[in-house]
């Protein structure tokens, strides 16, 4: 089962709080197929009150992101995997039969990496060396070890990244 971590970034605006509400509506699905357990949104500004509002409403915890929105989420995740999106990434048809699969069939050591065609070019090069080499780095669209995270970022040793068919869009 997954804690999905959703990362608010920069200031907060309407724009933002309705990307927001399309990741965190597109993530109901997982929870009704118990792949999803419980959310947690690392926003750059956590004190502001729509922010705030939509935590309590759907029952994620809210934390400041620090300098990792990956690391700073991964304190309060109840489960094992956490599924790093941004606000605003929709899963694809498909995400939860491929999370599912992914969960029990692969190594604790492994990130898994969902498609994110809407990526910038560099971040998408970039995750593909990293699919040959190995990553220290969290990317949105990645799924990964909650304790591996606890351990601090960048990772200490280089994690095997396992691409997945599964895509996310933007809302």
């Amino acid at each position: 089962m997954f804690t999905a971590v959703i990362h608010l970034p920069g200031a907060i605006t309407p724009e933002r709080i309705d990307a927001l509400a399309d990741t965190l509506a597109a993530l109901v699905a997982g929870v009704a197929a118990g792949v999803v357990g419980d959310a947690v949104i690392a926003a750059a500004h956590p004190e502001d009150p729509d922010v705030a509002t939509m935590a309590e409403s759907t029952g994620a915890a809210l934390v400041a992101r620090g300098h990792n929105p990956w690391a700073a989420a991964a304190g309060p995740a109840r489960r094992p995997w956490l599924l790093c999106l941004e606000a605003g990434d929709v899963p694809a048809e498909g995400w939860i039969r491929t999370l599912d699969r992914f969960a029990a069939t692969t190594s604790p050591e492994a990130v898994g990496r969902l498609r994110r065609p809407h990526a910038p070019l560099f971040e998408r090069i970039a995750g593909r060396r990293e699919a040959l080499t190995g990553t220290r780095q969290i990317r949105a669209g990645d799924l990964v070890r909650a304790e591996a995270l606890r351990a601090g970022l960048p990772l200490k040793v280089r994690l095997p990244v396992r691409p997945l068919r599964a895509a996310l869009l933007r809302g």
